[in-house]
């Protein structure tokens, strides 16, 4: 009977304990300090008395007027002569952004309400009277820029006293490229006679869209030791944490400018620079490295255009795959991209290697400007005579073994010596031997020029293979009127172009690049033709008539025309100038 009597009394002692957990008596909302200075965090604490989900509190109804950090939850049961009591604590870093008056709204956990809290956020004061302990200044070195113009954001932490620990996180900033820039720099500064150690650190901010945007500081938390005077052992001492923000900053991106018809490329410097080997004479046949790098200041590598490749059809083209890298040197980003390319030239001659520009903005004079490499002339020489065409050395005896009969016979014995005959007896007989090494001497000459023949005709279908020949979708028609109509735009290399596909229609059985002079009708068209190119490429500035131009394709055509209706047309020549 005692044992029911006791089972029954723990068990409604249990049941009472759970019944008052389940409930949330009060809840109580506190801030660590009012009023606050605009750079500095507010420690919102919430209280329950009693059972609370730990998911009750739902910070959001602050994100109108703060920025919001990592919220915390501790829950705390204690049981004191069989009296159950339990706490639920959320703690939340408020940041407040602009000065002014604010209100922590009114939060409720399990029923029950909080009372709302007035906030004053007032401005940082840099007075002698105020203790500045720790605090964080921000700058930009421009407040309006360009699109995808670089800008140099400046964080400096200020620190009165040693820290424990503690964190720096980077600024934000909504459609933008935020890259830090090297290390941190660490010195110490006297600010209204206080001595600080300054941690300076520098972003490379990069915007992405146009408009009016914010630059959010970047926040600070660290750990600092909590001055406490009741400790009596040191190593027991306690830390706090310690907030702060960095101010924000607004700028203002402006688009890209209306009359810019080129890839946008926003810098302070933008160069060109190529490795060539040392000398200006090759030989056809044997292949030139030509090494072209743009650099460029203040952008990233993927802003960067591609460096324009176009050369004459004198040369072969074996392209390598570009690379690209952005580094940092001197509190800025420095893009570059390395082109490399294997020239092989196929004809002799002085060639022209044209003019190569890129065209960019620069941010400090806000105009146009261009990275230029010039037009370099270099000279190609004939490829010398292979070694199996050049005449035998070892074929013709030496003058002195003829002419001196004392001299020694070889070793072996004379293969065109059938009798094996005494080495006087050759010696006193030398008109066969003269008449046989003549014969050798004009059959190897007669081989040497086949040779040189297949060569040269070798190296003139390999520069006709630089151009495509397939089939084209155009007519004759339709290419003479796009050819016009590229005239009129002065770039030679669309020029050259359409008159090559215009050339191909009208001689569709020529073969290999085409030249305006292999052809009687066409000869007219070399002259305006060589003029446009010397305009282009050559080293004094000329004047291009592109209404010569035109009128001379046009008696070309015509002629080729009447060519076609009296009769077939003739054989081009067989050695073409090109």
């Amino acid at each position: 009977m005692r044992a029911l009597i006791f089972t029954s009394t723990l068990f409604l002692m249990v049941f009472h304990s759970v019944v008052a957990m389940a409930e949330v008596e009060e809840v109580q909302a506190t801030i660590d300090k009012n009023p606050v200075m605009v750079d500095e965090a507010i420690r919102l604490t919430i209280t329950a008395n009693g059972s609370a989900n730990r998911d009750a509190f739902d910070s959001s109804a602050l994100l109108k007027d703060f920025v919001v950090g990592r919220t915390s939850v501790n829950s705390q049961t204690s049981i004191v002569n069989f009296d159950t009591k339990r706490t639920t604590t959320w703690v939340t870093t408020l940041f407040p952004r602009k000065e002014g008056s604010y209100t922590i709204p009114s939060f409720t956990i399990e029923g029950k309400q909080t009372q709302p809290i007035t906030v004053k956020v007032i401005p940082v004061q840099q007075s002698d009277k105020v203790a500045r302990d720790y605090f964080v200044t921000t700058d930009i070195d421009l407040q309006e820029a360009y699109l995808n113009q670089q800008l140099l954001y400046t964080v400096k932490l200020h620190l009165a006293s040693n820290i424990e620990r503690g964190s720096l996180q980077s600024p934000e900033m909504p459609n933008a490229d935020i890259r830090q820039l090297g290390d941190d720099a660490q010195y110490t500064d006297i600010i209204n006679g206080r001595r600080y150690q300054i941690i300076e650190r520098k972003f490379a901010i990069v915007p992405q869209a146009s408009g009016e945007f914010t630059i959010r500081g970047p926040i600070f938390t660290g750990e600092v030791a909590a001055p406490n005077t009741n400790q009596r052992f040191g190593f027991f001492n306690r830390t706090q944490q310690v907030n702060r923000v960095g101010p924000d900053i607004t700028i203002q991106v402006n688009p890209i400018p209306k009359n810019i018809d080129y890839p946008w490329l926003p810098s302070e410097m933008v160069r060109l620079d190529e490795e060539w080997p040392q000398g200006e004479t090759f030989t056809v046949g044997e292949p030139i490295t030509r090494v072209v790098t743009l650099t460029a200041i203040g952008v990233v590598e993927e802003q960067l255009p591609d460096i324009p490749e176009f050369y004459p059809p004198n040369f072969k083209l074996y392209p390598d795959q570009s690379s690209t890298t952005t580094v940092e040197k001197d509190n800025a980003l420095i893009a570059q991209r390395m082109s490399s390319l294997a020239l092989i030239p196929t004809q002799a001659g002085n060639i022209v290697l044209p003019e190569v520009t890129i065209p960019w903005f620069n941010t400090v004079t806000e105009k146009t400007e261009y990275a230029t490499l010039p037009a370099r002339t270099v000279s190609v020489s004939p490829a010398a005579p292979s070694v199996a065409g050049q005449p035998s050395q070892s074929a013709p005896l030496p003058s002195s073994a003829l002419d001196n009969p004392t001299s020694q016979a070889p070793e072996k014995p004379d293969s065109f010596d059938t009798d094996n005959k005494p080495a006087s007896d050759i010696s006193s007989t030398p008109s066969y031997l003269t008449w046989l090494f003549a014969v050798l001497w004009v059959l190897t000459a007669m081989g040497w020029a086949i040779t040189y023949r297949k060569r040269r005709s070798l190296s003139t279908s390999s520069s006709a293979s630089l151009v495509s020949t397939g089939k084209n979708s155009l007519s004759e028609a339709d290419a003479f009127k796009q050819l016009k109509q590229t005239i009129r735009t002065k770039n030679s290399q669309d020029i050259s172009a359409a008159l090559q596909q215009w050339l191909k229609l009208l001689y569709s059985d020529a073969k290999g690049i085409i030249s305006p002079s292999q052809f009687t009708e066409t000869q007219g068209i070399q002259q305006p033709y060589n003029d446009l190119l010397s305009a282009r490429f050559g080293k004094s500035s000329t004047q291009w008539d592109d209404k010569a131009f035109v009128q001379a394709i046009e008696v070309a055509r015509k002629k080729v025309k009447e060519s076609q209706r009296a009769g077939p047309q003739s054989l081009a020549p067989l050695y073409p100038s090109v």
